[in-house]
């Protein structure tokens, strides 16, 4: 009898990163990592590294929760997952975000870039059409909890106030604006305008490095002072923001401790998310043998590269455990306080209850009890920070609002190397097309944009191989 070289824990449908075919795979644990071991028929074998905390990884499967179904499904289900997106029945979360890309187009050229973006890539959508990706969202969703503009960049679209005007009239909850800053940064009154469409909107800021260097790799080009402008603005209107790092091995993941404790900082600073690399657009000198890296990379970099969180505080996200994590913290003056391991793990599943997070911390009981005895009212400020914490159960916090609440995101975008179609089926981060289909941004990035259809059609008609 001969034992194995690694410990067999599960089984899933991936994908071949040479020809993108649905093929068989094991997850294995070998070395102290989680790898998942595939096997194409044309194109042999592959051992892809998913994970670098086996115990991480293995408390993943206690935080699933029920499915949320969308109101409505925009196509059937006929070749089986990926190939059916947009979405099709046999997707199981609801859109959480769904992105809107306004415009193909770009102020800048990133060497990194999912849409493969730039000033001549691509057009413009017309107002019709994004009212009709609006109304899409709405039809599935009814109220959607987040719905981002995005591209390309959004802020060069020529009709720009009027597509925010207009998603003012839907019943988004919460409205963003993914962006790289270089229009709050240059344009006079710029920002300004953006605040008046606040509270119930925030900026998603491309953040990825202090250093040049870095930045040039990523970016193409030295926007320190266009991150430095942007945030002096931002910070002067008290404009809510997500610092947004786009994390390449080698390259930033030793900044991520500085970026948060920066982010810490700021006034108009809500949270960081940290997005691994998605192999996927354009990708210009990186090596995915030697340049992913995964989730578990970016939570173990966190918990070493910062004082504020410890293991118990960045969890797993019920609605897609597998690729997304998240930790919350409430600033109050110069304090932090972490408010996940605070939280019954039930309650976070059932997401139902309250938790009164001041009884658990002297310190933050302190804080709490003093704001609370100048007379700040707590009714309204107290909804606004249950609205928002998606995915926690509500949180009782007389005198703090959602100005008080900090949030890490890690989240994983998976790509052929990583595809586990047990995650892609939980995705809840959706992009609606100018077709009027809403599609998992991992797949999107895959199968779905208009350089890749054709290769989705012969991928539909290879029959799946058990």
């Amino acid at each position: 009898m001969q034992n194995r070289n690694y410990i067999y824990y599960d089984h899933t449908i991936s994908l071949c990163t040479t020809c993108l075919r649905r093929v068989n795979a094991k997850i294995v644990f070998d070395e102290g990592n989680v790898y998942m071991l595939k096997k194409c028929p044309e194109h042999g074998d592959e051992k892809v590294l998913i994970a670098t905390d086996i115990e991480y990884y293995k408390q993943i499967r206690n935080y699933n929760k029920e499915s949320e179904y969308p109101l409505h499904f925009n196509t059937p289900t006929h070749y089986g997952c990926p190939y059916d997106c947009g979405l099709c029945p046999d997707h199981e979360q609801h859109s959480c975000l769904t992105l809107i890309e306004i415009t193909d187009r770009c102020n800048l050229t990133c060497p990194t870039c999912y849409a493969e973006s730039s000033p001549t890539y691509g057009r413009h959508r017309t107002l019709e059409e994004i009212e009709h990706m609006m109304d899409v969202i709405v039809r599935n969703e009814g109220e959607p909890d987040v719905v981002q503009l995005s591209g390309g960049e959004p802020t060069i679209h020529p009709q720009f106030w009027e597509i925010m005007d207009m998603a003012k009239t839907k019943p988004f909850r919460h409205l963003m604006l993914n962006t790289n800053g270089v229009r709050i940064a240059n344009d006079k009154g710029f920002a300004e305008q953006l605040a008046t469409y606040a509270p119930a909107f925030e900026v998603y800021l491309q953040f990825d490095s202090f250093r040049p260097e870095v930045l040039k790799q990523l970016r193409g080009k030295d926007l320190t002072d266009v991150r430095k402008k942007a945030i002096d603005k931002l910070n002067a209107l008290n404009l809510s923001t997500t610092l947004v790092v786009t994390v390449q091995k080698g390259q930033n993941d030793d900044e991520i401790g500085e970026i948060i404790d920066y982010a810490l900082k700021q006034k108009c600073v809500r949270g960081v998310t940290l997005q691994p690399t998605q192999v996927a657009g354009r990708l210009d000198d990186f090596n995915p043998a030697t340049d992913r890296i995964t989730l578990t990379d970016v939570r173990t970099k966190i918990l070493e590269q910062t004082n504020v969180f410890n293991p118990n505080d960045i969890v797993p996200v019920p609605c897609n455990p597998d690729a997304l994590a998240m930790g919350y913290a409430l600033k109050i003056e110069e304090d932090v306080f972490p408010l996940t391991h605070m939280i019954d793990p039930q309650d976070l599943l059932n997401n139902s209850g309250n938790t009164i997070v001041y009884e658990q911390d002297e310190r933050l009981k302190s804080h709490l009890i003093n704001m609370f005895s100048t007379g700040i009212s707590t009714d309204e400020v107290k909804e606004e920070l249950n609205e928002i914490m998606c995915c926690l159960p509500k949180i009782e916090a007389p005198g703090l609002g959602y100005d008080n609440l900090f949030r890490i995101i890690i989240m994983n975008f998976q790509d052929a190397y990583d595809f586990d179609v047990r995650s892609i089926k939980k995705s809840c981060v959706h992009i609606v097309n100018k077709d009027g289909k809403i599609i998992p941004f991992e797949t999107m990035n895959l199968f779905y944009r208009d350089d890749k259809q054709q290769k989705l059609e012969v991928l539909q008609d290879i029959p799946f191989l058990t």
